[in-house]
């Protein structure tokens, strides 16, 4: 009797983690929509930041595997990566609210400019704002950028895929999805001839620097 009691609360107290689980990951990617202007890669350093460096959720490894999955499906890539952030931590539940945490910002900033916006584009003032956000936008997408590189290029046969990449996609004459299957399939060529030869793989990259404080992450290797 005392067995079954003892299983029971158990039971519950896992249902009451799990709850306060999921309500943890709403409101932190509820946190990041209103606070986070350019699109889902000017949004990669906050959820990062919240996911990796705050919560410890999962490591800088997890996320970049999870930012290279989100990229490789359609959608938007913050959606994308929110979504199975969730998933992998809450299940469906925690994937309905990632994605409801971030969309819901979004949706509501929307309507609201939505209402605004034509009565004010012609406005100087506006003009300037918006050419400003454009600029830390630039800013933003290539400091993720960096944060992923350090976990994806590893050695020199990563570094070659990224630069054939990245010339590939400056002639725009191969859908970015095709790259990607690309990557992938260059990736394990590359892992089987140096395995014939007798070179080993190095899986995991060197780890980063560690801080006293987890937010103190802005410029780091810039």
């Amino acid at each position: 009797m005392n067995s079954n009691r003892s299983i029971a609360i158990g039971r519950q107290e896992h249902q009451q983690r799990k709850i306060t689980l999921i309500l943890q990951i709403f409101w932190t990617f509820l946190k990041i929509g209103p606070i986070t202007f350019g699109g889902g890669y000017a949004m990669i350093p906050a959820i990062e930041r919240e996911v990796v460096k705050k919560h410890k959720w999962m490591n800088h490894e997890d996320m970049t595997d999870i930012l290279a999955v989100a990229q490789s499906v359609p959608g938007a890539i913050a959606i994308n990566s929110a979504t199975l952030i969730g998933y992998g931590l809450a299940g469906f539940w925690g994937a309905i609210a990632a994605m409801a945490g971030i969309l819901v910002p979004t949706f509501v900033f929307m309507m609201m400019l939505s209402l605004f916006f034509v009565a004010f584009r012609d406005n100087a003032k506006v003009h300037a704002a918006f050419e400003a956000v454009r600029a830390t936008i630039v800013a933003l997408i290539a400091y993720a950028a960096i944060k992923i590189g350090k976990t994806a290029l590893i050695d020199k046969t990563t570094t070659v895929i990224m630069l054939i990449a990245v010339l590939l996609l400056l002639t725009g004459l191969i859908h970015p999805f095709l790259i990607i299957i690309g990557g992938g399939v260059l990736g394990i060529v590359a892992v089987r001839i140096r395995k014939a030869l007798g070179f080993s793989t190095l899986l995991n990259p060197p780890q980063s620097r560690k801080y006293k404080y987890d937010d103190y992450f802005i410029g780091d290797g810039i």
